[in-house]
């Protein structure tokens, strides 16, 4: 058993009814039931019927700003540096930008400072290179925010610069001919939590005087949609219609890239959705910028080429299988390091020598096993530490960052994720405030909740026909998270080991109706329970298509003795 407390949602039957009277297919119907729907007309509005509003983008702060600075380079001859940053995000916000100053025929370059050399945002250097190389405007994408020391410098050598940015502000803006965040306390956009690529969309869609038709998203739909889900941006609102949109355009005409890394990791066309992106495009896009090599996946979205395409696409899965290996072998000195010693409270190890690029990925797994916050920082040899934090839980990791400024050299990002620069001095002062911070806010350790959407008590409903109509619900991710469903007191009837022992094939049966379950990453000697056994069972619904057959399969999240 993989969580200790199970919640299991629970739905209005009359609700649930109502919607069956309309037409609605009856498993969808109990879903939109359990989430909270209540109408039909919402019901609709979650099934696609009506799309979401998209926004004016010249309601966001400085927008316009924006707009009249860069017509004036463009018109002008300047040259113009887009200034991004080595993530998924950020790569799809330089390359939305930078199409758009194609289609003027406008002199610019794209900037991704190198993770390892220079790590992330706006720094002198970079600066100061692109003055040599006559760069007259800089504009950021998914950074800048908190570059005040760096918009002062460009200021002095006569360089313009817009910000774009969508991470957490702090008191004091860059001093720029336009600031665009949507988290400003003064910005007045509905749209919170738009992504990076989302605010440089946007940009371009006030500099082209639309943000709505179908030529804007058929231009750049696929890149917002990969930069918004890669980002674990929440898929509501405004951002579940253009992660919708930009779906549409991936599986209708992706780009070059897209294609040949889709082809690549045998994703057949038409069958792309969020999960896709996050757990197959994304990270194989990371790697680049995780091995220090990020202009392989600039170079993968810019092409037009297809034999280009898939050479970059194939170096691609090669660099991400070494970063797999890396990550691992951090992951497992990192756990060594901690030992049985963690008791309460944040986890925060540092390292000369654990490769930097990897140190997300491996705060983020330390996170999860550990149910705490995790900071994992690698020091170099002048002894200046860069970390990457993930939190946990309801803890706000970067308001917890904002209180021990005084000890960082720099830090920023979002509330559960965030990266910062601190002396290998103060590395133990951070651990003690840290800890403080957390017993403060939350009060000790957290207790891993696993919450599903309802209990599947008939299990006829699991048939092709409905789960595939749950798919009409589409995009799932962050704040709208993929129907988890339970089922109580089924009998186990079969288990195999399969993948090398290292995931697991079950046979679960209920009121005379059988089903297939795959639990992965759990070896059938660790489930705790065998056959015969009666189980309580959560798994997301799955159809499953081989060979041209397609067969109903529960991927299992959790199982255990009935009766708990």
């Amino acid at each position: 058993m993989r969580f200790s407390n199970w919640t299991v949602g629970e739905f209005d039957r009359d609700t649930a009814v109502g919607f069956c009277r309309h037409g609605l297919n009856p498993l969808v119907s109990v879903f939109l039931a359990s989430r909270g729907t209540e109408h039909i007309d919402d019901a609709h509005d979650m099934l696609g019927a009506t799309p979401a509003t998209l926004h004016d983008p010249l309601l966001m702060k400085d927008m316009d700003k924006a707009v009249a600075r860069i017509r004036k380079a463009v018109d002008g001859g300047e040259r113009i540096a887009i200034y991004g940053d080595y993530d998924v995000d950020g790569m799809t916000s330089s390359v939305v930008l930078a199409r758009w100053l194609e289609t003027q025929n406008a002199d610019y370059e794209i900037y991704i400072p190198g993770r390892l050399g220079e790590g992330y945002g706006l720094n002198v250097s970079a600066i100061e290179a692109l003055n040599l190389r006559g760069i007259r405007l800089i504009i950021t994408v998914d950074c800048g925010i908190t570059a005040i020391e760096e918009a002062l410098y460009a200021k002095e050598l006569g360089i313009s610069l817009i910000v774009t940015d969508h991470h957490e502000c702090r008191d004091e803006f860059p001093d720029a001919d336009a600031v665009i965040d949507p988290k400003r306390h003064d910005c007045g956009y509905p749209n919170k939590v738009l992504a990076g690529v989302g605010v440089a969309f946007k940009l371009v869609c006030a500099l082209e005087n639309d943000f709505s038709s179908d030529d804007i998203f058929e231009k750049y739909g696929d890149l917002v949609a990969v930069g918004t889900v890669a980002d674990v941006m929440p898929v509501v609102g405004e951002n579940r219609e253009l992660i919708k949109r930009g779906l549409f355009v991936l599986n209708e005409s992706p780009r070059p890239g897209f294609q040949k890394l889709l082809n690549e990791v045998s994703v057949l066309p038409g069958k792309v959705t969020a999960q896709t992106v996050g757990f197959t495009l994304a990270p194989r896009l990371n790697a680049a910028g995780r091995m220090g090599k990020t202009n392989i996946s600039l170079d993968l979205l810019m092409t037009n080429c297809s034999v280009i395409a898939k050479d970059l696409a194939g170096q691609l899965c090669e660099l991400n299988t070494r970063r797999r290996e890396l990550e691992t072998e951090i992951f497992e000195e990192a756990t060594a390091m901690l030992g049985e010693s963690h008791s309460q409270g944040p986890i925060i190890l540092s390292h000369r020598g654990w490769y930097q690029g990897v140190t997300g990925i491996v705060a983020a797994k330390m996170a999860e096993r550990y149910h705490t916050p995790a900071i994992i920082i690698s020091v170099d040899e002048t002894g200046m530490g860069r970390g990457s934090c993930r939190s946990y839980g309801s803890f706000a990791i970067f308001d917890a960052l904002r209180s021990c400024c005084d000890i960082l050299d720099n830090y920023g990002g979002h509330e559960m994720a965030a990266g910062l620069s601190i002396s290998e001095d103060n590395i133990e002062e951070l651990r003690r405030r840290l800890s403080e911070c957390y017993m403060d806010d939350v009060g000790g350790m957290q207790v891993p909740e696993l919450k599903l959407d309802f209990e599947v008590e008939k299990p006829e409903l699991l048939t092709v026909a409905n789960i595939q109509a749950l798919e009409s619900l589409e995009p799932f991710g962050n704040g709208n998270p993929s129907p988890t469903l339970c089922m109580k007191r089924a009998e186990i009837t079969s288990a195999q080991s399969i993948g090398a022992g290292k995931h697991t094939r079950l046979r679960l049966e209920k009121a005379g109706k059988s089903l297939d379950c795959i639990f992965f990453s759990m070896p059938s000697k660790d489930l705790g329970v065998g056959v015969g056994s009666l189980v309580d069972a959560a798994f997301e619904p799955q159809v499953n298509e081989f060979r041209g057959r397609s067969s109903v399969q529960l991927n299992l999240i959790d199982i255990r003795p009935s009766g708990m």
